[in-house]
């Protein structure tokens, strides 16, 4: 059960059975605690105040990686952990994660040298427990260059070349939460929870929840609460009594895209700026991104955007580093920002806080995972809800099966054949009207749910100014991932709000009242579509202020 036509008859459910666990976010971390509940044999509905994977899910470095940068803060066990887990993501879901090379460069007076970075890595590979084919390389200049010739040639003395896992956060997670779904439990997004409801014991036992759809309110009972609300954790723990002197402290991350028409890397770069912060640069079907920034926010995580000074800090680093480009702001297709929860350390800046995850529990029983990265998510889930097993003394609870469960789509013996999968498919689209090319994206976009997509787009046909294609896409996020609104589609479902600005610049409106209908929207329902879909394109913009 995961249409959003079905929305009315979830919230039935909800109102009228009592779930072993309730889940109040639906970021990547609370999807992975879902799965992991729902397979161990407990009921379990997942609640969302915006969209599913809205926060700091859809707005990361969209790697699955294990923290090199984490090696030189000493944080051992956080580098071991992430990057032994980053294997078990690419095996569960090929289709939404694929190994990157990642290069290092390094220069004179850099924060890297050759030494260290060669030590470094080669701890980094052994911690991680790196496959004796994907350990890391050292490069001379000369080798360097040929994998990456925009690189700054002044004062270059090699590179460390080491693999690292690509991936798209938001699909991960509604790949993570289609999985829970399927196994039984039930998710609703821009549902959010108002109020705790506490038994006679003062013990938490579910919650009132607000639609935002459309403004109902509804009360759920529950065994289990956790508060997975990422960057709202500690408005959720507002509504409960905060009994320790934890808290959280918000962290904003910015990134920009440019097309490789203007910026044509040919290497995922991983590099140091002037100010010593490490930078990103990646390419990604025709476009580079940059990032990311690293600045204390203390403003509404909901309303976060790109101002200008984040745009220029990126600008200058990525200039610094490929100084043939000369990129300015008028190279920049769009921009995303999001808000990192990081556990608050007295008197460290945000890039010295530890990524590390905590669960903290309140005298009513309300369980908090605070803190940690989206390469560790699964590990996160496994550890929250060993903590509601041993909690249920009278209930008996299976072992915890995520390591090696398939996401959805992800139903392969083994990642290598998704490639022969892709090509196979593309053979197939023809017979459902759709190009090899249409295919072959989509293949390799929804993996082994890509037959239903094929269905949907032959029986939706072309009209409105869409393509077949694209009105599958539309009717899958509605009836299989739960798309309500057109940022749901346009950020979290396809990423064409971040990497392909110009689709939805053309078609952005089409596709709001494509949905709309399919929706059975009221004409004030539909403007407020149309609102929303001016606001998210405004923030993916960015240069706000300055």
């Amino acid at each position: 059960m995961f249409s959003t036509l079905l929305r009315p008859k979830m919230k039935q459910h909800a109102t009228r059975f009592r779930f072993d666990l309730l889940v109040i976010g639906g970021g990547i971390t609370g999807a992975g605690i879902a799965l992991d509940a729902v397979t161990r044999g407990m009921s379990v509905l997942l609640v969302d105040m915006q969209d599913f994977a809205a926060g700091t899910s859809s707005r990361s470095t969209k790697l699955i990686h294990g923290g090199l940068r984490y090696l030189k803060q000493m944080e051992l066990k956080i580098v071991s952990e992430t990057g032994r887990e980053r294997k078990v993501v690419y095996e569960n879901a090929p289709h939404v994660t694929e190994p990157e090379r990642m290069l290092l460069p390094f220069h004179k007076g850099g924060t890297f040298g050759p030494h260290m970075t060669s030590a470094g890595l080669a701890v980094y590979d052994r911690l991680a427990g790196v496959e004796k084919d994907e350990r890391r390389t050292m490069l001379s200049p000369e080798e360097t260059l040929r994998l990456e010739p925009l690189l700054k040639r002044e004062g270059l003395l090699g590179g460390g070349h080491y693999v690292e896992y690509r991936t798209d956060d938001a699909r991960l997670t509604i790949e993570v939460l289609k999985k829970a779904a399927e196994k039984g439990a039930l998710c609703l997004n821009h549902c959010k929870a108002e109020k705790l409801i506490y038994d006679g014991d003062g013990k938490v036992a579910g919650a009132e929840i607000r639609d935002r759809l459309d403004g109902s309110l509804f009360r759920t009972d529950a065994d289990h609460v956790i508060n997975a609300a990422g960057p709202w954790v500690d408005e959720v723990r507002g509504l409960d009594a905060i009994d320790n002197d934890k808290h959280l402290k918000l962290s904003k991350g910015v990134h920009i895209v440019i097309s490789q028409s203007r910026f044509p890397l040919r290497q995922a770069v991983y590099f140091d700026s002037a100010d010593g912060r490490m930078i990103f640069a990646i390419p990604r079907d025709g476009k580079a991104y940059v990032g990311t920034t690293d600045t204390f926010y203390g403003g509404n995580p909901e309303d976060v955007a790109a101002a200008a000074d984040d745009v220029d800090y990126l600008l200058k680093a990525a200039n610094g580093m490929f100084p043939g480009r000369g990129l300015g702001r008028e190279d920049v297709e769009s921009t995303w920002a999001g808000v990192r929860p990081l556990i608050h350390e007295e008197g460290k800046d945000p890039s010295e806080i530890s990524r590390k995850d905590e669960i903290w529990e309140s005298e009513s029983g309300l369980l908090t995972m605070a803190g940690g990265k989206l390469t560790g998510y699964r590990k996160m889930a496994e550890d929250a809800v060993d903590r509601i097993v041993r909690r249920s003394k009278d209930r008996t609870y299976g072992p915890c099966i995520t390591k090696a469960l398939r996401l959805s789509g992800g139903d392969f013996d083994e990642p290598g054949e998704l490639e022969l999968f892709i090509e196979g498919k593309a053979n197939e689209a023809e017979l459902y009207g759709l190009t090899r090319e249409e295919g072959r994206e989509i293949a390799a976009f929804y993996g082994t749910n890509a037959d239903v997509v094929f269905r949907f787009a032959h029986a939706a046909g072309e009209g409105a100014g869409l393509s077949a294609a694209v009105r599958g896409r539309i009717l899958y996020a509605i009836h299989g991932e739960m798309a309500a609104t057109p940022a749901d589609f346009l950020v979290r479902r396809t990423s064409w709000m971040f990497f392909d600005a110009g689709k939805v610049r053309i078609e952005g409106k089409k596709i709001t009242e494509y949905m709309a209908d399919l929706l059975f929207l009221t004409e004030e329902e539909k403007a407020r579509m149309f609102q929303e879909l001016d606001h998210a394109t405004s923030q993916a913009a960015g240069l706000q202020g300055g």
